[in-house]
Parts: structure tokens; sequence; C-alpha cells
């Protein structure tokens, strides 16, 4: 009960935040102008926004497929398919909650070992935020002059700004409690605390782990998941790309400004914020208007379209996923018996 009162407790004060830069977002924003610019947008560029979108989900079931196989276990694409976007339907109600969901459907589903799938995803996350951290390097690298303004106004100052003695002391000291202490309690219980039921839980929990992500060293097929995490990428690229004929005050923006609003936009779906909202758009809104002056009206538009689009495509195939590997199953149960 304790557990639930703060989860549901977290959930309201991030989504009170997401809403809150959502609010930054629009507060000084003609809304008329921004209601014409979602009237007059060319739906078809969005379509197909949506249906490369539709594609990167179906490359991320392949590649997990690559992961789950090297651990030996069958797994079928539709299926894998299906937990993901169960898991993506969770993130937008909890996030985070999403990788755990997909591994339980799946391994439900399936019978292969929770704690090797969720090592899978682990593997999975670790590899996509090395991809994303180059990307952001290349993109910081190659458009530096009009990335230079938007990182100094948005990120350098207000970080400076914090880095005064008195915060750097503190910093230090709840490092040394949160991380020191536990360590060294930890170390002088430890033959107490090897005994507990629950330290074997965690023991063959972490030894689950460990085998999901050494599963990338050891799997046959490597070129294939490079290749299906190469595919991933550009479909996202790909679905920002299309999505700026939309608009007419974005239509001339490039291949390699899509690259640049793609990465830094991802940083506001990853934020723990349910779905992205205000995050998302709050960075997206801000790179537009800051780095390529786009007008703030069609700015913010662009990022709430975009997001509106894919949270729709998540739900629709969410619910649909859902249905196929959890309703569907338990009405095939109650006609068996």
């Amino acid at each position: 009960m304790k557990k639930k009162i703060i989860s549901i407790v977290q959930y309201i004060f991030f989504l009170l935040v997401g809403l809150g830069l959502l609010y930054l977002v629009f507060r000084k924003l003609d809304l008329y102008e921004v209601g014409q610019e979602i009237k007059h947008a060319r739906y078809e560029w969005l379509l197909l926004s949506l249906f490369l979108g539709f594609l990167s989900h179906i490359a991320r079931a392949y590649r997990w497929n690559i992961l789950i196989r090297s651990l030996g276990y069958p797994a079928k694409t539709s299926t894998t398919f299906y937990a993901v976007m169960i898991g993506y339907l969770a993130n937008i109600a909890f996030p985070r909650l999403g990788e755990v969901t997909r591994c339980g459907v799946l391994s439900k589903k399936t019978n292969i070992p929770f704690n090797s799938l969720f090592g899978t995803v682990i593997s999975e996350r670790v590899f996509d935020l090395v991809i994303l951290l180059l990307i952001i390097m290349s993109v910081i690298f190659f458009q530096l002059d009009f990335l230079k303004g938007f990182i100094d106004k948005y990120f350098i100052s207000s970080v400076t700004g914090m880095l005064n003695a008195d915060n750097m002391i503190l910093a230090i000291l709840a490092a040394v409690i949160i991380i020191v202490l536990p360590l060294i309690l930890f170390r002088i219980f430890f033959h107490k605390i090897r005994n507990l039921s629950i330290y074997k839980k965690i023991s063959d929990f972490l030894k689950g782990l460990l085998e999901g992500i050494i599963t990338i060293g050891r799997m046959k097929h490597k070129i294939v998941f490079i290749f299906w995490t190469i595919m991933i990428w550009f479909l996202y690229i790909m679905m920002t790309y299309v999505a700026f004929f939309s608009l007419d005050a974005t239509s001339h923006l490039d291949f390699a400004d899509a690259i640049t609003i793609m990465a830094m936009g991802s940083l506001g779906i990853v934020a723990p914020v349910p779905g992205g909202i205000g995050a998302y758009q709050f960075i997206v809104k801000a790179i537009l208007v800051e780095i390529y002056l786009i007008p703030s009206e069609p700015a913010a538009t662009f990022s709430i379209i975009v997001w509106a689009t894919q949270s729709v495509l998540i739900l629709i195939l969410g619910v649909f996923s859902y249905y196929m590997m959890v309703i569907n199953k338990t009405k095939k149960n109650e006609n068996t018996d």
C-alpha cells in the first residue's frame, strides 16, 4: 500500500512538472494563431511520420528478438512486437515502467525467465544510450555555431549558477551519505545479510541481468543487430524530417536539422514525465526558436503535433497489443474451459 501511494505521488509530481513545462511553452503565444497552424497543417506528412514510427517499433521488436534468441529462447516477432507496444503504453502512464511491463508480459507468454529478458532490455538501453550520446556529440560538433548559444542559455548558465562553494560542499556530503555509507554498512553486516532470503533473490536477479547484458557480446548475429539499431535511429530521424513538411514555417529545414531536433528532443522523451509531455515540447520549441529562428507559434505547433501523432500511435498499437496478448488469450482460455 505504501509503495502504491509513493508511486502515485511520484506520478502526480512529474505530471505537474510536465504540465508546468507545457504551460511555459504556450503561456505567451497567440493561441488563435497556434490553432490556425494546426488547422492548416498538411496531415499527409504526419501520416507518413506515423507510418515511419510504426516501422521503427517493428524494427525494435526484430532487434530485441536477436538478443532473446542469443539466450537460447525462441520468440515470435509478432509476440515481441506486442510486448514492446504494451511497454510503451505503460510508459505513458508511469515513466520507466514500460521496460518491466514488456518483460513481464513476454515472460508470461513465452515462459522465458523475466530476469534474462530484463537483462536484454538493459543491454538495449545501454546500447541506445551510447548511440544517442554519439549522435548528440556529432550534432554539437558539426553544428557548434548553431548550438553554442542554445546550450549556453539553457544548460551551462543554469548549471554554473548553482555551482557555488556551499552547494558543492553539500553535494559532496550528500554523495558520501547516499553512496559510501550504505557500502560501509553492507560490508560490516555482510555475514548476516547473505543469509537473508531477499539477498538470494537479489543475487539471482542480478545474475539474470548480467546474463542478459553479456548477450550482445556473445550473440551470433552482431551485424544484423547493428543493422536494426541503425534502422531504428534512421527511422526516428525520418519521422522528424517528414514532419517538417507539415508546416510552412518548418518545411525548409533539412535532414541534418532533423537529426538535431530528434537527438535533442529525445532528451525530453526520456525525461521522467508521463509520455515526455511538456519536456519534449519545451526542448523542441526552444531549439526551433533559438537555433533555427522559427516563430514561436509554429515552433510550438510543430512540437505538439509531432508529440501527439506518435502518442496516438502508441495508444492505438498499445491497446491493440494488450488485446492480442492479454484479453484475447483470456477469452481463448475461457472457451477452452
